[in-house]
């Protein structure tokens, strides 16, 4: 493994824990995310079709490799049940070696079925 670190961290939002839970399980069985934290709810303040909205909304922390992050977002867009979802990509800049090995590895089966 290079010194920099490939590991991303990706963050979405979603209207229930149960939604939630269905696209951590999807993108954990495709092998698009090794991990996903779901931390809910969260209080959520935006502005949508010109008006304020307050709602809560629960949060994804998906753990993936730089490899994986476009297929990772595009199933995550047609999974989605948002118009316009949240979809942050955030960089790894250190971490403990061998879970940010362990993200990779997880993440480089693509979407064939486990061994």
């Amino acid at each position: 493994m290079s010194d920099a670190p490939t590991a991303r961290v990706v963050l979405t939002t979603t209207d229930s824990a149960d939604d939630a839970e269905r696209l951590a399980r999807l993108l954990v069985d495709a092998h698009l995310a090794a991990c996903v934290q779901i931390a809910g709810p969260v209080r959520s303040v935006f502005r949508w079709e010109g008006a304020v909205s307050v709602e809560p909304e629960w949060q994804l922390w998906l753990k993936t490799d730089a490899a994986r992050v476009d297929d990772l977002t595009a199933r995550l867009v047609v999974e989605h049940g948002y118009d316009v979802p949240e979809v942050l990509v955030l960089p790894v800049v250190g971490g403990h070696g061998p879970y940010l090995g362990w993200v990779t590895e997880e993440t480089e089966r693509g979407d064939a079925p486990d061994r």
